[in-house]
């Protein structure tokens, strides 16, 4: 029980870490990534804003399942 608690504690420090690089580089360079994908809906009147990130959102869910996939598969080895 213990070694799996800590491979855990190692696989979410690992991804955080992957995160927070992935977001400087991101910031530092200014790729547009979620939020500002085209295909995004976003409408502004006068008054009146509406933003649904929906391409966003499914890329998102694409590359966490992937990641997901590759954890869970390297954790039952």
């Amino acid at each position: 029980m213990p070694g799996s608690l800590g491979r855990f504690l190692l696989f979410t420090s690992a991804a955080l870490m992957l995160a927070g690089i992935v977001l400087v580089l991101v910031e530092r360079y200014r790729i547009p990534v979620l939020g500002r994908l085209p295909g995004d809906i976003r409408v502004e009147r006068p008054g009146y804003s509406f933003y649904f990130p929906w391409v966003s959102f499914v890329a998102l869910s694409l590359v966490l399942t992937v990641i997901l996939n590759l954890i869970l598969r390297l954790w039952r080895r």
